[in-house]
């Protein structure tokens, strides 16, 4: 039921995705007085199709072959490859009839209407949510640093002030794309000491790997009791119950989960003994420690849940009008993200393999529960990454023919057409390419995952 959910909420992101694209062009071509002959969901390869009707002169439909959606637009090469329709003389309703502005218009509809869908987006979830956070002023006991963290130097416990000499206001910003990818230096409090850490150029590489989490964890260190304790794990059959408060692990003592965390993975496998206070009362009980340096059960899971005395959140509100400019600035920064992170890409400091995620990734990002903010808010920064990926300048894709038209813009005069159908063959036959690509490269991430 899971992977259903899973599946369904990612069909269901993508198709208001397509739609909408697909309605920029539409609405473009129609504006000019284009005509367009169908509109579809998917596409109808090899002419089967799940349903259709026709509407005014264009056919509606879903077709079977879930990897987008078109507009077939007269006059116009498309991914369709119809040239039959390019051998008489043009016509006025005709794509190629129009000035290049207006094709250009056309083109660039969907990609428009994409970012005002995600500017939209984060636009109604900070009108209703807010924007939430963690003052980094307000974190008493510094970071919890993962795998990518530590071999960066980093230590548990530090407080990083600032990024690249400008004080850190939200604690949530030390895993943002602002430190990720502007290879940025931190400014660490440490013992009394100032420190400086430089990010590498390509930690991108291994957050992919290991995720954001392993560079700094969301949460800043905290002190912590067992909120709940899972039934006949680890923890519950060596007595530990809910309000305890661990001390000590085999004598060495601690106040913070990570301590904990670190004591139990010395220990995989073996019993440990913990000193825990119950209602003030110091107790020692002795648990197993799994296979995954856990208390759960034999074969997996923590075995409890922690309550973590945390600095409390600041939440602002910004009214219904007053949270455009936020959720505009949202929208930018996830655009200007993505197009940093195909410039490390160009530049070697990022793998393609390795920061590329295709349907499979998405899905699992949806999670196994439907929770509408998650939802949204992945379709917003999905409408950000298909904005992008349309406007990058590959025949068959938007920027694609873009380029084409301002080309002709310049020269003054049309590319040729049969200079254009070979063009978007080898668009076609690259997309393709990359389609298999990011499908066998999502598998062989969760199969080495699963094999770690």
């Amino acid at each position: 039921m899971s992977i259903v959910i899973m599946v369904g909420q990612l069909i269901l992101g993508l198709s208001i995705l397509v739609i909408l694209h697909e309605l920029g062009h539409f609405l473009a071509a129609r504006a000019f007085g284009i005509k367009v002959d169908k509109f579809y969901l998917f596409f109808d390869a090899w002419g089967f199709s799940l349903f259709k009707f026709t509407y005014k002169d264009v056919e509606y439909g879903i077709g079977w072959l879930p990897l987008g959606g078109y507009v077939k637009i007269a006059g116009m090469i498309d991914e369709s490859m119809d040239t039959d329709q390019l051998q008489g003389p043009p016509q006025p309703w005709e794509f190629r009839s129009k000035p290049a502005w207006q094709r250009l218009i056309v083109m660039l509809g969907g990609i428009i209407v994409n970012f005002l869908l995600a500017i939209f987006i984060f636009w109604m979830l900070t009108a209703r949510m807010g924007d939430s956070y963690i003052a980094n002023s307000s974190v008493k006991y510094g970071i919890v640093p993962g795998v990518i963290g530590k071999k960066m130097g980093l230590q548990p416990g530090d407080k990083v002030v600032a990024v690249n000499g400008k004080p850190v206001n939200k604690f949530e910003d030390l895993i943002g794309p602002k430190v990720l990818l502007d290879h940025t230096v931190l400014t660490v409090l440490r013992d009394g000491k100032t420190l400086n850490f430089t990010v590498p150029a390509d930690i991108i590489n291994d957050v992919s790997d290991y995720g954001p989490d392993q560079f700094i964890t969301p949460l800043p260190r905290a002190k912590f009791t067992i909120d709940s304790v899972v039934k006949g794990s680890n923890a519950d059959l060596g007595g530990l119950k809910k309000g305890d408060s661990v001390t000590a692990v085999n004598s060495t003592k601690i106040q913070f989960f990570d301590q904990m965390q670190s004591e139990l993975k010395k220990n995989i496998n073996k019993p440990v003994s913990l000193e825990i206070k119950r209602n003030n009362a110091a107790q020692v009980v002795t648990v197993n420690v799994n296979k995954d340096g856990t208390l759960g059960m034999k074969d997996g899971g923590f075995g409890i849940s922690a309550k973590f005395d945390l600095p409390k959140e600041t939440t602002v509100h910004y009214g219904f009008w007053g949270s455009l400019p936020v959720g505009a600035k949202k929208a930018w920064n996830t655009f200007a993200g993505t197009a940093k992170t195909m410039g490390k890409v160009f530049k070697g400091d990022a793998k393609f393999g390795k920061v590329i995620a295709g349907p499979v990734a998405i899905a699992t990002q949806f999670g196994n529960q439907v929770i509408w903010v998650r939802f949204w808010t992945l379709v917003g920064l999905l409408s950000i990454a298909l904005a992008f990926t349309n406007l990058l300048p590959i025949p068959a894709l938007d920027g694609g023919h873009s380029l084409f038209l301002i080309i002709e813009m310049i020269k003054g005069k049309p590319l040729s057409d049969k200079f254009l159908e070979r063009a978007q063959i080898v668009g076609f036959v690259l997309l393709l390419s990359l389609i298999v690509f990011v499908f066998g490269n999502d598998i062989i991430k969760i199969v080495m995952k699963s094999r770690s």
